[in-house]
């Protein structure tokens, strides 16, 4: 019971000493200034749960005015940008005030502690001057409580404090970490695109020739990275053009392009001279290897191009006419690579053709068949004579001997001049000497203008007709002289002639006399013969007395 009581009477002796010294700090105070009060009035809602004599300390140092070092215990958010040398507090305009110099309190509960005012703030004084885009944004638009990196004593979220100074601090990583965090090396406040700061010759693949009108977007392509648009900058594979560019010769020329290629154009190609083409599927021979490049590949040098034919390349010279259904152009059966004019169509390739060539064809030159006017003509070919030899005996000779002008009934392939006519089917038969004459003494014979002129159907069969009268008509009779009647076809001697069928037959001592004895050449005029027929045979005509 007594201890009770000793414990109740200690416990009131501390109740009154503790309230003895707050009246006495109240009185320390008072005593320093004279115009403080206890409680010069309530607190405001921000700090509303400090009210009471308790929780004076918390703010107030016991027999002094309050100071800043409190003030920041609690909002240590300030603290720490202060720290940090950042934000507004930090400036030199503020850090040198105490915080109850702008932040009064025991004004109420309603009183603004905090008078800001948005539109009139420069931003400068924040240590992040507003440039760029920055200039258009809202205050809101970047001092929303999701941006703040600093915990915040407050639990309002109405305040400007705690935001990041970095780009990522407040923008997405839209390189998701693959680049460097400081983005002013890149972009400017103005606007992320175009990124001016880049200098693409700075890196690791400066940017040459074509490379500089490249869209950025052909290399670095835009994908999709852990559920985000992504964009590859960093650790592109470039070690060889084949990298970024598909190679159309397929490795056919090893995988270094720069023998060949610049980065100015595909298209311009360098050491020429030394490229070797047999690596190709085309390998040059004969006169290919004096063409020029362009020649060949007009649109391109490394566009794909047809072989497979001559047409493929070179105009088609024969228009067609040489192209089998279903089958290729072979140019390679007449033509080689050393020239087109030479051709490698031999006679044994044309004699198993529809016309074998023979006797004179086969000295004939090529174009005085096929190239008569001024395309050369190989399809559908005529095959009779006249198609290409002029029928010079049109209308002379009778259609019997010369049907649908067959010049083969007379001449062959050997000479124009050999003639295997049978003339035996005529009205006339070739005996003796005839056999052995050329046609053209009888079917060709000059005009009297001078011309030579074809006799064939209207031909007689009278000697007069080819032969001379060398006897002056003497034996012109009513059947137009029959040469026949004295003369054989093997001599022009009188070897039929019999003078016992005559006036005078020979006996006697005629017998053996010789014919100039009686038959002699006379003259009249200009014409010499001699005389055969006599109008007076009596003996005194020749005898005289």
């Amino acid at each position: 019971m007594r201890n009770r009581t000793l414990y109740i009477g200690m416990r009131s002796f501390v109740i009154f000493l503790r309230n003895a010294l707050v009246v006495l700090f109240f009185q320390l105070v008072y005593t320093q200034n004279a115009t403080s009060q206890i409680s010069p009035g309530p607190l405001t809602k921000a700090h509303a749960e400090l009210e009471g004599m308790s929780h004076c300390v918390k703010c107030h140092e016991v027999g002094k005015k309050v100071t800043s070092a409190k003030c920041l215990d609690c909002h240590k958010e300030i603290k720490e940008l202060i720290d940090l040398n950042r934000g507004y507090h930090s400036s030199s305009e503020v850090k040198s005030k105490d915080c109850f110099s702008c932040h009064n309190e025991h004004h109420g509960l309603t009183f603004k502690i905090i008078r800001f005012d948005s539109t009139k703030f420069d931003h400068k004084d924040a240590r992040f001057d507003l440039v760029g885009k920055h200039k258009t944004l809202s205050c809101k638009s970047c001092h929303k409580s999701e941006l703040i990196k600093v915990k915040k004593s407050q639990k309002t979220s109405d305040t400007y404090l705690g935001l990041g100074i970095n780009c990522l601090d407040c923008h997405t990583d839209y390189h998701q970490g693959t680049l460097s965090t400081n983005c002013s090396l890149c972009h400017t406040f103005n606007s992320f695109k175009p990124v001016v700061g880049f200098d693409h010759s700075k890196s690791k693949f400066p940017l040459l020739g074509k490379h500089q009108s490249v869209d950025c977007v052909k290399c670095h392509k835009v994908t999709e990275q852990n559920g985000k648009k992504f964009q590859k900058f960093n650790g592109l594979v470039f070690s060889n053009c084949t990298d970024c560019h598909k190679d159309v010769h397929e490795n056919k020329f090893g995988k270094d392009c720069k023998k060949c290629h610049t980065e100015v154009s595909f298209h311009v190609i360098t050491g020429l001279n030394s490229f070797d083409h047999n690596k190709t599927d085309y390998p040059l021979q004969a006169k290919h290897l004096t063409v020029e490049c362009k020649s060949c590949h007009k649109q391109s040098l490394t566009a794909k191009l047809k072989f497979g034919n001559c047409t493929d390349c070179h105009k088609d010279y024969h228009k067609g006419q040489l192209k089998k259904p279903g089958v290729l152009y072979d140019c390679k059966e007449c033509h080689t690579l050393e020239g087109f004019k030479n051709s490698m169509y031999t006679i044994e390739k044309h004699n198993a053709g529809v016309f074998p060539l023979e006797g004179a064809h086969l000295a004939t030159p090529c174009f005085l068949c096929h190239k008569k006017a001024e395309d050369w003509v190989f399809k559908d070919l005529k095959k009779r004579c006249v198609d290409c030899h002029e029928n010079i005996h049109r209308n002379f000779i009778d259609i019997k001997y010369f049907g649908d002008q067959k010049c083969e009934n007379c001449h062959d392939a050997t000479a124009w001049s050999k003639v295997k006519f049978d003339h035996n089917i005529t009205d006339f038969k070739l005996n003796g000497k005839h056999g052995e004459t050329n046609c053209k003494k009888c079917h060709f014979k000059p005009d009297t203008d001078g011309t030579v002129k074809q006799r064939f159907s209207d031909l007689t069969t009278r000697c007069l007709d080819c032969h001379t009268d060398v006897h002056n008509n003497q034996f012109d009779t009513s059947d137009n002289v029959s040469c026949t009647r004295c003369h054989g076809y093997d001599k022009w001697k009188p070897v039929v002639f019999n003078h016992d069928n005559t006036r005078f037959k020979l006996d006697g001592f005629h017998k053996d006399l010789a014919c100039v004895k009686c038959h002699k050449e006379v003259t009249n005029g200009t014409i010499r013969y001699v005389q055969y027929k006599f109008e007076d045979i009596k003996c005194a005509s020749c005898h005289s007395r």
